[in-house]
């Protein structure tokens, strides 16, 4: 069984966020209980801990709909659900993911023609801004001042200050969003106080210097790799984010740290993580039986996380006539892939890499194309079959009508830090060397062959080898639009995709798509926020 400490989300702290017409506000969020209240018990701190876990997963106190954590006219099933909108920021504007659906601007991320006034963006740049929110008020209210005010005392009092870097890892995760997604961010620490002060902001390079001296703060006061309960975070995840940092520096701050990223991918690699044999069974209903593959997931539960935004939305939405084999009791005929995912496989069918889980069986009154003459109909684009709420040893699934998913979202695996030591070392990094790249490429490419056949030689080791290797191991999980910018091909002309750009062979954009706008409803209520070039 999952683990039930972060399932279980006890008594939530109800916390709600005021429309965006007060001008006391940029989306700041307030207390509907008191901290006198919430935080008077042991249990308190921790169902306000599960909070801040499960708000990565769920978008409410109620469920899958009604009492979202965030107002403003937004959808909560689609536009403040982490994951979702994570997925939407991260993939639809690449070559692995189109959507055929209408709503509202969704189309404008494919087509990189997004503005400042997107309701998604408004929605995702609200989203870790309310997660921080929730774990600053954390961080205020469990120091040793407080927890002896309260009569919090012994185990309790100290199993409370071990969570603390919990908080403190997860305030840097959603920074890091933050700093990837917008180039900027609202900044909120523990020192500021709801509803008081308007927050400041930080650049590029602030924000990269505050996560990593956060990180490395940290470190110590994390629990050792692997003696924690899954689904909550030890020092692998602080060393994986850090190692994604690092090899990003150069994206976020203009100076490449390569041989930081070798170092921590390397400690990743040698804290006893493994991969795990079976690829496919690492996004099926019972993938926390992989763990040992997972330095942090989201969980995801069909009965304790409903909601339309985490993984019940990868299941539904690529989903057609064919929804049993995703699990689910019914498709959303939405999500596909371009030419251009299909182009990394030599073999779509899965018998050789078996990382080609995609189907070409009929949806509707027309056979799957991997050509996409028009977006809007489901039935054109390569159709992707990752993710599957079934379990992989025969089991039921928690929900029984098969509506919400048990797939847990893998943030960080083992196999993106074999690639991110291999492409560090080809950039330039010190620490680690070519052989041992080779062979960490190899221990990846063996499992999706099930034998050496895949293998490469050093002479075959490049960087578009690399791109290429991490759209067939990381696509849809969240990796592409970040690693486009990284090889400067997300809106250059250098590389074209069905769609790019909104027409159909694929076209150059404006570069200010690097980077999405700060939301103009933020920048209306907060003259503290500056708006990205070009916007």
């Amino acid at each position: 069984m999952k683990s039930k400490t972060i399932k279980i989300l006890l008594a939530f702290i109800a916390v709600s966020f005021i429309a965006s017409c007060s001008k006391k506000l940029d989306l700041f969020p307030v207390n509907d209980l008191t901290p006198e209240k919430t935080f008077s018990t042991a249990a308190g701190y921790k169902s306000v801990l599960a909070k801040i876990y499960g708000s990565l997963s769920i978008t409410g106190n109620q469920g899958p709909a009604g009492q979202p954590d965030i107002a403003g006219g937004l959808d909560e099933g689609s536009q403040v659900a982490f994951i979702r909108m994570f997925f939407n920021t991260q993939e639809l504007p690449t070559d692995e993911a189109v959507v055929a659906w209408n709503d509202q601007t969704i189309k404008d991320f494919h087509n990189l023609s997004w503005t400042s006034a997107d309701p998604f963006l408004k929605g995702i740049y609200a989203r870790p801004i309310y997660n921080i929110t929730l774990i600053n008020e954390y961080l205020r209210e469990s120091t040793d001042e407080k927890l002896a005010a309260r009569n919090i005392t012994g185990a309790d009092a100290s199993e409370i200050k071990k969570t603390r870097a919990e908080a403190r890892f997860l305030r840097a995760f959603n920074y890091w969003v933050m700093l990837d997604l917008f180039g900027k961010s609202t900044f909120i620490d523990e020192t500021n106080l709801i509803g008081t002060d308007l927050p400041g902001e930080k650049s590029k390079a602030e924000l990269f210097t505050y996560i990593e001296n956060e990180l490395k703060a940290i470190d110590a006061e994390l629990a050792p790799v692997k003696t924690i309960e899954y689904g909550r975070v030890d020092q692998g995840a602080a060393w994986a984010l850090l190692a994604r940092l690092y090899l990003n520096a150069k994206t976020y701050t203009g100076t490449e740290r390569n041989t930081d990223a070798i170092t921590y991918a390397k400690k990743v690699i040698t804290a006893g993580y493994s991969l795990q044999p079976n690829y496919a069974q690492l996004f099926m209903a019972d993938n926390d039986k992989r763990k040992d593959e997972f330095m942090f997931v989201i969980n995801c539960d069909g009965l304790r996380t409903q909601a339309y935004g985490n993984t019940t939305f990868f299941v539904h939405a690529a989903a057609g006539n064919d929804f049993a084999d995703y699990g689910v009791g019914g498709g959303w005929f939405g999500y596909r892939a371009t030419k251009g995912l299909a182009d990394l496989f030599t073999d779509l069918t899965g018998a050789t890499d078996k990382r080609a889980m995609f189907t070409t069986s009929a949806f509707g009154t027309s056979p799957a194309q991997i050509a996409i003459s028009d977006v809007s109909n489901f039935d054109n684009g390569l159709h992707v079959i990752k993710y599957r709420n079934i379990r992989s040893d025969g089991g039921i699934v928690s929900d029984a009508t098969k509506t919400f998913s048990d797939v847990d979202f893998p943030v960080f695996r083992l196999s993106e830090m074999y690639l991110i030591y291999a492409e560090a070392v080809l950039r330039g990094g010190t620490g680690g060397d070519a052989t041992t790249a080779v062979s960490y490429i190899n221990i990846i490419r063996t499992r999706a062959y099930g034998n050496a056949s895949g293998n490469i030689s050093a002479g075959q080791l490049t960087l578009p080898f690399i791109l290429d290797e991490r759209g067939r191991e990381l696509y849809w999980e969240g990796h592409r639009r970040t690693d486009l910018i990284r090889y400067g091909l997300l809106t250059t002309g250098t590389y074209l995709w069905p769609w790019k750009g909104g027409v159909a062979s694929g076209t150059a954009v404006d570069g200010k798509y690097n980077i999405f706008p700060i939301p103009a409803a933020n920048i209306t209520a907060n003259p503290n926020l500056t708006q990205n070039t070009g916007y």
